[in-house]
């Protein structure tokens, strides 16, 4: 059957919303092509002139997973944990219902789980809450997001499944400081990916395989990491990505 492959990570803008503990991204020309040219180089005639970039960004901003590293100080670092965490069949479920600063429970995992028709094991399971599109880019897509319950997270872990998805800044609610959903995935020794967009094109594909990729970055600069745009033209290459984000491949025509 065709498939088509379904981009679920945000774009990284100067300036970004970002989770309430970290800093916005700061993004702008180092070098231009007008600039450039006080190097001289080329040939007369045909000069030769370049453009990089400068970015200094959290790699907790926009999409990005959780390494075990990041809640457990003997942790594995992103490019330590198993590539299987990141790769395999996947389940989208519609949480478009839940509201924001909800929980997401139980009796909503179940629920979803039917109507999905598929039951879960060992998938990577997505929840779609509609989050980002009702929110982004203004200040209540980091101070609003619903809440994983950690009985709604024991249930996947029951059923398999190693890591999880959802929209927004954070699986834990924003108007705590209890994370109470990141330290029951400390102990439980899984984790999930957070500020996972698109997620509503996923509905029809049922079951679906997930892969972590490089992706490239809008501008043409490359990384592994999530899309990022810079108010100018980008065309620098990394020549060593560092794992942070996804794309799913649909099956079928959706």
């Amino acid at each position: 059957m065709p498939q088509r492959i379904v981009d679920l990570s945000l774009l990284i803008e100067d300036n970004m919303p970002a989770h309430k503990l970290f800093q916005r991204p700061v993004m702008t020309v180092h070098l231009s092509h007008e600039s450039a040219k006080a190097f001289n180089l080329g040939v007369p005639g045909d000069a030769m002139t370049f453009q990089t970039n400068f970015i200094a960004t959290l790699d907790h901003v926009g999409t990005h997973v959780d390494a075990f590293r990041h809640v457990n100080p003997s942790g594995k670092s992103v490019d330590e944990m198993p590539l299987d965490l990141f790769m395999g069949k996947a389940v989208c479920f519609d949480m478009r219902h839940i509201p924001d600063l909800g929980d997401i429970t139980v009796d909503h995992m179940n629920e979803a789980e039917k109507k999905a028709g598929v039951k879960v094991d060992g998938h990577i399971v997505l929840l779609c809450t509609g989050f980002h599109k009702r929110t982004y880019p203004t200040l209540d897509s980091v101070w609003k997001n619903p809440q994983v319950t950690v009985e709604a997270t024991q249930w996947m872990y029951d059923r398999g499944s190693r890591m999880h998805g959802v929209e927004g800044p954070s699986t834990d609610r924003p108007s705590d400081n209890v994370f109470a959903q990141h330290r029951l995935c400390r102990k439980l020794g899984i984790s999930h990916w957070e500020w996972l967009v698109n997620l509503e094109e996923t509905f029809r594909s049922g079951r679906i395989p997930i892969l972590r990729r490089a992706v490239e970055i809008q501008g043409r600069l490359r990384l592994a990491g999530p899309r990022i745009r810079d108010r100018q033209q980008m065309t620098a290459s990394a020549p060593r990505p560092l794992p942070s984000s996804y794309q799913l491949f649909g099956e079928g025509d959706h």
